[in-house]
């Protein structure tokens, strides 16, 4: 049976990778196996010391996978020459539980919305891409949605859990 696939979407420099290797290291405490999969829109060194891929790897991810309109790679090596759905991405990752997807704004998956108050961009997915489900922020905002600080990773983490159906190991 195929893992959970759960969404961190958010405009540029809105904390998405600090709040994914954040939940990667909670969830990973927690007993699961968790895999990463990054869509980025230019193409990026994976794997190397300080990269979106190590980081990942570093906070405990069983796999993390780097995809771009030029290719992709699973933990590190390059694993095709044009961007793959996601679906084909997720087929090819190892067994786990759970997997998170940062980016991906407008694949159907449940996702949280991340917001900065110090962030150049400030539109909202909510309401415009589909599966928002989620806010979190730095900073107070507005939502209809379940709404999380940033800083709460064992809130946001319990609310994957209840979202996903997952049961901790």
């Amino acid at each position: 049976m195929a893992p959970p696939v759960f969404g961190i979407a958010g405009w540029k420099n809105a904390g998405k990778t600090t709040l994914t290797t954040r939940l990667i290291a909670d969830f990973a405490a927690r007993g699961l196996r968790v895999a990463a999969v990054k869509h980025s829109h230019h193409a990026a060194m994976a794997g190397g010391p300080g990269t979106d891929s190590a980081r990942h790897r570093a906070a405990g991810a069983a796999a993390s996978a780097l995809v771009w309109p030029g290719g992709w790679m699973l933990d590190g090596m390059r694993r095709g020459a044009s961007e793959p759905m996601l679906d084909e991405v997720l087929a090819a990752l190892p067994a786990c539980d759970l997997v998170l997807v940062e980016g991906y704004k407008g694949a159907p998956h449940d996702k949280i919305e991340t917001r900065r108050a110090d962030q150049p961009d400030p539109r909202r997915l909510e309401g415009t891409v589909p599966g928002v489900v989620a806010v979190v922020a730095d900073h107070a905002v507005e939502t209809a949605l379940p709404r999380f600080h940033s800083d709460d990773i064992a809130a946001i983490a319990g609310f994957i859990l209840e979202r996903t159906g997952l049961r901790l190991p």
